[in-house]
């Protein structure tokens, strides 16, 4: 299982916000590279990077600062206003590893369908569910379709990742939603990244023994819990590692 840290991007800094509202958002860096650097000493391979005035504004607006944190050797899952192939080719361009589609997998599966042609595992696609539906831009309006059938539709299109975050959990220092998240591995062929809630590594140790009955469940998003040192990367690392309780 694969521990991906989190960083959000807001304005070019490092930022979390409760459930997505950009009225709730908390400052941590002025400059996420630095933040990078630290997950990369402690032994972190991907890193799961959020461009929120991407996802806001509907095309991304914090390429510069990605590109700074991929050249730190880091493998960057980016997500956030990815929603034109041209948009796509820029960040694959500036050294993302892995691109997130959001808002526009839940409008159009043919362009879903066309960036896994031509980019395969690259690509991603992650569904937001708030109560489970469906939420796109930013989260703040829905889609109208459950994130379960949207998941399926996915997999039809050989989409081989999803990002499954529940809203209702994600900032909240809860735990993870694991109905929601085995629901959602049971869906299909996909591999699914869990994001939202993660508040304790005893958390993370239920998620690690999850992968013995979902092999599937390629890893988990972890971030304000980092960030306000609730858990610690190492060991959160070494948990992901061993598959085992610790």
């Amino acid at each position: 299982m694969t521990i991906y840290p989190a960083i959000d991007i807001k304005a070019g800094r490092c930022v979390r916000l409760t459930q997505g509202r950009a009225d709730q958002e908390t400052v941590y860096a002025e400059n996420p590279a630095d933040v990078a650097a630290q997950f990369r000493a402690a032994g972190a391979h991907w890193v799961h990077v959020v461009d929120l005035d991407g996802a806001f504004a509907g095309e991304p607006a914090n390429l510069p600062v990605v590109q700074a944190i991929a050249a730190l050797g880091m493998k960057v899952q980016l997500g956030g206003g990815l929603r034109t192939r041209a948009a796509v080719e820029r960040a694959l361009g500036f050294g993302v590893s892995r691109v997130v589609i959001g808002t526009r997998a839940a409008e159009s599966e043919a362009f879903v369908a066309e960036l896994v042609q031509a980019f395969g595992e690259k690509i991603a696609v992650g569904i937001d569910a708030k109560n489970g539906q469906v939420a796109v831009k930013g989260w703040v309006s829905t889609a109208g379709m459950s994130a379960l059938a949207l998941a399926r539709r996915m997999d039809a299109l050989g989409v081989r990742t999803l990002i499954h975050t529940d809203i209702g959990t994600d900032g909240m220092l809860t735990g993870p939603n694991f109905p929601a998240q085995e629901a959602m591995l049971q869906a299909g062929n996909f591999q699914v990244i869990a994001s939202g809630g993660v508040s304790r590594r005893e958390d993370v140790i239920a998620l690690a023994q999850l992968t013995q009955r979902h092999a599937r469940l390629d890893g988990v998003i972890v971030g304000k819990a980092l960030y306000e040192a609730r858990v610690e990367l190492r060991d959160l690392l070494a948990i992901a590692k061993s598959g085992s309780d610790q």
